[in-house]
């Protein structure tokens, strides 16, 4: 069945009345399945923020955990011994190629964990296999990945969520219902705390490689550039090596953030159309003539910029403003906006995006981050990061993808995966 383009939750406040009234669904989980609706579901590269991801998907009732696809055997052990223990039993499968999930009839989804280098190409592979997938951010390598995605995903018939999860945690849902609901006046700004994108460093000097069978070093790396084998980039310090992580670092904050501002904006089917730097800070501006800023989360200023902890976005508007992060706390220009605080809820926690993926599983309805609203985000950040890159400005056209009459910049839209990684 075809996917709902875009779905907002209908918390906005009426337009008349001095207070934003938050609904009861966000004080705890409205739709649980019966045990006769259990979901299949297995991972693809669960390292740290996938054993996360984990953790809520065995928590659901109404799902079954069968399998685990990793190419290092220290993650497998550790997600096949977490599943069995969870259910008291030996039956969770454990493969280093992902090949073999895909291969799985009995499988119904996937939970997509690996880093950036692999989560375009995994999840192509996974829509073909006929798979609903839940994908850790950012999703696209590039703005051409980007396009790829959504179009195989749609073209299958499947189900995504994007792991942009703020989309569902209670005080980023209750800002931008403010910003869409008119209280704020007519928007004119949109901030987005981010990471700044970084140079790409040499690679690291080559050591022995462990034996296949402790890690698949060529599998590893996937559609990436091949470099020899380092401990370190496995330990996690792969960012800002070529073709490991995504627009030079931006999108490990900008994909949850730009999401955010996106949505506030009601912006989730187009992309801004011009972008510069300005110090420090990633600008673009759309074609209605709203401004996005993204900027070091963690730098206050003194324009009043708070910087909720992690993540934070800021909505402003002719008559005020919103701000929130992960600490959960929401500010405001004027606390009448509110009749009552949201409740806190840490921004990492996945819990009600998982569930929303869970139902749409189900229902075949819309998820908060399909593969559309996905789409346009990580242009937006690969866009902002070509800008960067290049420093210089650019003008983009949200309907071609591409920067007219700048090759320069249309060469930086799409990269070759490695052979035999392609698509």
């Amino acid at each position: 069945m075809p996917l709902t383009r875009r779905s907002f939750l209908t918390r906005s406040a009426a337009a008349a009345g001095a207070a934003t009234v938050l609904p009861q669904s966000l004080f705890g989980r409205t739709n649980k399945a019966g045990a006769n609706d259990r979901i299949t579901v297995a991972g693809i590269g669960l390292g740290r923020r996938g054993r996360r991801l984990l953790r809520s998907f065995l928590d659901e009732s109404d799902v079954r955990f069968v399998a685990i696809a990793d190419v290092q055997q220290t993650n497998r052990e550790i997600i096949r011994r977490t599943v069995n223990r969870h259910y008291g039993n030996e039956d969770c499968a454990a493969y280093s190629d992902m090949r073999e999930i895909l291969d799985r009839q009995d499988i119904d989804a996937v939970v997509i964990a690996t880093a950036d280098r692999w989560h375009g190409t995994a999840s192509i592979m996974a829509a073909r296999a006929g798979k609903d997938i839940f994908c850790e951010k950012p999703c696209a390598m590039t703005i051409e990945e980007a396009r790829q995605l959504d179009e195989e995903v749609k073209k299958a018939g499947r189900i995504f969520q994007g792991g942009m999860q703020r989309r569902n945690v209670a005080n980023f849902e209750v800002a931008v219902a403010l910003a869409r609901s008119g209280k704020l006046g007519k928007l004119h700004t949109l901030h987005a705390g981010i990471w700044l994108p970084q140079p790409v460093r040499p690679d690291l000097p080559g050591e022995p490689e462990p034996p296949a069978d402790e890690l698949d070093w060529n599998a590893w790396l996937g559609p990436a550039p091949y470099r020899p084998y380092n401990q370190e980039y496995v330990r996690g310090q792969w960012r800002y090596y070529d073709g490991l992580s995504a627009g030079w670092g931006l999108h490990d904050w900008a994909s949850h953030t730009a999401n955010l501002c996106q949505w506030a904006a009601d912006a989730d089917d187009t992309v801004p159309v011009d972008y510069w730097t300005e110090d420090d800070r990633l600008c673009a501006r759309y074609a209605n003539g709203l401004k996005l800023v993204m900027r070091v989360a963690g730098q206050v200023e003194d324009d009043g910029w708070l910087g909720l902890g992690s993540c934070p976005v800021r909505f402003e508007g002719d008559d005020g403003w919103v701000e929130a992060g992960d600490t959960g706390k929401i500010a405001l220009s004027n606390e009448s906006l509110l009749d009552e605080p949201p409740p806190e809820v840490f921004g990492i926690d996945a819990t009600k995006h998982i569930r929303e993926f869970l139902d749409a599983v189900k229902t075949r309805g819309a998820t908060a981050c399909d593969s559309t609203i996905t789409r346009h985000t990580e242009i937006a950040c690969h866009a902002s990061a070509i800008n960067w890159k290049l420093g210089r400005e650019l003008t983009f056209d949200p309907a071609t993808e591409s920067f007219p009459g700048d090759d320069e910049a249309n060469a930086l839209r799409s990269r070759p995966r490695r052979e035999p990684f392609t698509i």
